[in-house]
Protein backbone atom coordinates (compact mmCIF):
# COMPACT_ATOMS: atom_id res chain seq x y z
CA UNK A 1 0.00 0.00 0.00
CA UNK A 2 1.44 3.20 -1.48
CA UNK A 3 1.15 6.47 1.10
CA UNK A 4 -0.72 9.04 0.44
CA UNK A 5 0.59 12.08 -2.01
CA UNK A 6 -2.08 14.61 -0.86
CA UNK A 7 -3.95 15.16 2.29
CA UNK A 8 -6.98 14.94 -0.10
CA UNK A 9 -6.00 11.55 0.21
CA UNK A 10 -5.73 10.74 3.54
CA UNK A 11 -8.40 9.00 5.13
CA UNK A 12 -10.25 9.97 8.67
CA UNK A 13 -8.13 8.18 10.41
CA UNK A 14 -4.88 9.54 9.26
CA UNK A 15 -6.59 13.06 9.06
CA UNK A 16 -6.86 12.31 12.97
CA UNK A 17 -3.23 11.64 13.21
CA UNK A 18 -2.44 15.31 11.68
CA UNK A 19 -4.63 17.31 13.57
CA UNK A 20 -3.42 15.43 16.77
CA UNK A 21 0.64 16.08 14.80
CA UNK A 22 -0.45 19.74 14.61
CA UNK A 23 -1.83 20.01 17.98
CA UNK A 24 2.23 20.10 18.70
CA UNK A 25 3.48 21.26 15.54
CA UNK A 26 2.05 23.86 13.89
CA UNK A 27 4.16 23.40 10.47
CA UNK A 28 1.86 20.35 10.24
CA UNK A 29 -1.61 22.44 10.09
CA UNK A 30 -0.38 23.08 6.58
CA UNK A 31 -1.70 20.15 5.44
CA UNK A 32 -4.91 20.48 7.01
CA UNK A 33 -5.10 24.08 5.27
CA UNK A 34 -4.15 22.64 1.96
CA UNK A 35 -7.23 19.80 2.20
CA UNK A 36 -10.00 22.73 3.27
CA UNK A 37 -8.91 25.89 2.25
CA UNK A 38 -10.23 25.93 -1.24
CA UNK A 39 -13.84 24.19 0.01
CA UNK A 40 -13.60 27.12 2.51
CA UNK A 41 -12.81 29.46 0.69
CA UNK A 42 -15.79 28.94 -1.74
CA UNK A 43 -18.65 29.00 0.98
CA UNK A 44 -17.42 32.15 2.35
CA UNK A 45 -17.18 33.89 -0.95
CA UNK A 46 -20.83 33.14 -1.89
CA UNK A 47 -21.88 34.80 1.44
CA UNK A 48 -19.94 38.02 0.28
CA UNK A 49 -19.34 37.79 -3.06
CA UNK A 50 -16.27 39.76 -3.04
CA UNK A 51 -12.83 37.91 -3.64
CA UNK A 52 -10.66 40.22 -1.34
CA UNK A 53 -13.14 39.94 1.49
CA UNK A 54 -13.21 36.37 1.00
CA UNK A 55 -9.92 35.71 1.32
CA UNK A 56 -9.38 37.84 4.43
CA UNK A 57 -11.97 35.99 5.98
CA UNK A 58 -10.47 32.31 4.93
CA UNK A 59 -7.57 34.20 6.70
CA UNK A 60 -9.45 34.80 9.83
CA UNK A 61 -10.86 31.19 10.03
CA UNK A 62 -7.85 29.63 9.23
CA UNK A 63 -5.93 31.34 11.69
CA UNK A 64 -8.46 30.87 14.51
CA UNK A 65 -8.62 27.15 13.62
CA UNK A 66 -5.02 27.37 14.06
CA UNK A 67 -4.79 28.96 17.11
CA UNK A 68 -8.01 26.76 18.95
CA UNK A 69 -6.50 23.21 17.44
CA UNK A 70 -6.00 22.51 20.94
CA UNK A 71 -9.74 22.74 21.33
CA UNK A 72 -10.99 20.61 18.47
CA UNK A 73 -12.41 17.38 19.57
CA UNK A 74 -13.91 15.15 16.45
CA UNK A 75 -16.98 13.39 18.35
CA UNK A 76 -17.38 11.67 15.23
CA UNK A 77 -18.20 14.43 12.66
CA UNK A 78 -15.21 15.40 10.26
CA UNK A 79 -12.51 18.46 11.41
CA UNK A 80 -14.43 20.13 8.22
CA UNK A 81 -17.85 20.93 9.93
CA UNK A 82 -15.31 22.55 12.72
CA UNK A 83 -13.59 24.70 9.98
CA UNK A 84 -17.32 25.46 8.99
CA UNK A 85 -18.70 26.81 12.17
CA UNK A 86 -15.41 28.80 12.26
CA UNK A 87 -16.50 30.67 9.02
CA UNK A 88 -20.25 30.79 10.03
CA UNK A 89 -19.08 32.44 12.92
CA UNK A 90 -16.92 34.92 10.75
CA UNK A 91 -18.98 35.13 8.33
CA UNK A 92 -21.82 36.67 10.69
CA UNK A 93 -19.24 39.08 12.28
CA UNK A 94 -18.63 40.59 8.99
CA UNK A 95 -22.17 41.13 7.85
CA UNK A 96 -22.52 42.73 11.92
CA UNK A 97 -19.70 44.65 11.53
CA UNK A 98 -20.09 46.07 8.20
CA UNK A 99 -24.02 46.39 8.48
CA UNK A 100 -24.29 44.54 4.59
CA UNK A 101 -26.71 42.80 3.71
CA UNK A 102 -25.93 38.58 3.84
CA UNK A 103 -25.66 37.11 -0.03
CA UNK A 104 -27.79 33.75 -0.77
CA UNK A 105 -25.43 31.62 -3.34
CA UNK A 106 -28.19 28.80 -4.58
CA UNK A 107 -27.25 26.34 -7.43
CA UNK A 108 -29.42 24.94 -9.32
CA UNK A 109 -29.37 21.40 -7.83
CA UNK A 110 -29.73 23.29 -4.65
CA UNK A 111 -32.43 24.70 -5.66
CA UNK A 112 -34.09 21.82 -7.39
CA UNK A 113 -33.29 19.63 -4.16
CA UNK A 114 -35.05 21.94 -1.87
CA UNK A 115 -38.30 22.14 -3.97
CA UNK A 116 -38.51 18.79 -3.81
CA UNK A 117 -38.23 18.93 -0.43
CA UNK A 118 -41.04 20.81 -0.37
CA UNK A 119 -43.56 19.95 -3.31
CA UNK A 120 -42.47 16.42 -3.61
CA UNK A 121 -45.34 15.58 -5.85
CA UNK A 122 -45.42 19.18 -8.12
CA UNK A 123 -42.47 21.26 -8.67
CA UNK A 124 -43.63 24.34 -10.40
CA UNK A 125 -41.08 26.74 -12.51
CA UNK A 126 -43.05 29.50 -11.27
CA UNK A 127 -42.78 29.06 -8.15
CA UNK A 128 -39.09 28.22 -8.08
CA UNK A 129 -38.73 31.84 -10.01
CA UNK A 130 -39.87 33.09 -6.34
CA UNK A 131 -37.81 32.06 -4.24
CA UNK A 132 -35.96 35.04 -3.41
CA UNK A 133 -38.90 36.30 -2.06
CA UNK A 134 -39.46 33.56 -0.19
CA UNK A 135 -35.91 33.47 1.65
CA UNK A 136 -36.13 37.33 2.18
CA UNK A 137 -38.75 36.77 3.99
CA UNK A 138 -36.87 34.11 6.75
CA UNK A 139 -34.91 34.71 10.00
CA UNK A 140 -31.06 34.64 9.81
CA UNK A 141 -30.96 32.41 11.91
CA UNK A 142 -33.24 29.73 9.33
CA UNK A 143 -31.84 31.10 6.45
CA UNK A 144 -28.44 29.36 7.90
CA UNK A 145 -30.32 26.34 8.28
CA UNK A 146 -31.97 26.18 4.94
CA UNK A 147 -28.24 27.37 3.13
CA UNK A 148 -25.66 24.81 5.32
CA UNK A 149 -28.77 22.07 4.65
CA UNK A 150 -29.85 22.43 1.21
CA UNK A 151 -27.39 24.87 -0.32
CA UNK A 152 -24.52 23.74 1.11
CA UNK A 153 -25.66 19.76 0.90
CA UNK A 154 -24.67 18.81 5.00
CA UNK A 155 -26.38 16.41 6.26
CA UNK A 156 -27.96 16.89 9.73
CA UNK A 157 -25.51 16.19 11.84
CA UNK A 158 -23.03 18.59 10.63
CA UNK A 159 -25.55 21.29 10.48
CA UNK A 160 -26.01 20.63 14.12
CA UNK A 161 -22.58 20.81 14.99
CA UNK A 162 -21.82 23.95 12.93
CA UNK A 163 -24.94 25.31 14.86
CA UNK A 164 -24.16 23.67 17.94
CA UNK A 165 -27.10 22.31 18.72
CA UNK A 166 -28.62 18.68 18.48
CA UNK A 167 -29.32 16.84 15.15
CA UNK A 168 -32.99 16.45 16.28
CA UNK A 169 -33.74 19.79 16.91
CA UNK A 170 -31.87 20.97 13.18
CA UNK A 171 -34.46 18.51 11.93
CA UNK A 172 -37.24 20.10 13.85
CA UNK A 173 -36.59 23.39 12.42
CA UNK A 174 -35.77 22.09 9.39
CA UNK A 175 -39.45 20.70 9.37
CA UNK A 176 -41.18 23.97 10.64
CA UNK A 177 -38.87 26.27 7.88
CA UNK A 178 -39.97 24.41 5.09
CA UNK A 179 -43.52 24.62 6.13
CA UNK A 180 -43.32 28.00 6.92
CA UNK A 181 -41.92 28.66 2.98
CA UNK A 182 -45.01 26.49 1.85
CA UNK A 183 -47.11 28.97 3.10
CA UNK A 184 -45.31 31.89 1.85
CA UNK A 185 -45.23 30.27 -1.17
CA UNK A 186 -48.47 29.67 -1.37
CA UNK A 187 -49.39 33.31 -0.69
CA UNK A 188 -47.28 34.18 -3.80
CA UNK A 189 -49.42 32.47 -6.25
Amino acid sequence: MRAPNTIAEVSGLEEEKIIEAAKTDVRQFRLLYEKYFKRIFVFVYHRVENRSEASDLTSQVFLKAMQRLHQYQPRGLPFSAWLYRIAVNECTDFFRKNKRSKVIYVEDTSFHHLFEEMFPDDISGELEKKLHLVLGQLKPNELQIIELRFFENMPYKVVADILQTTENNVKGKTYRILDKMKKIFLKLV
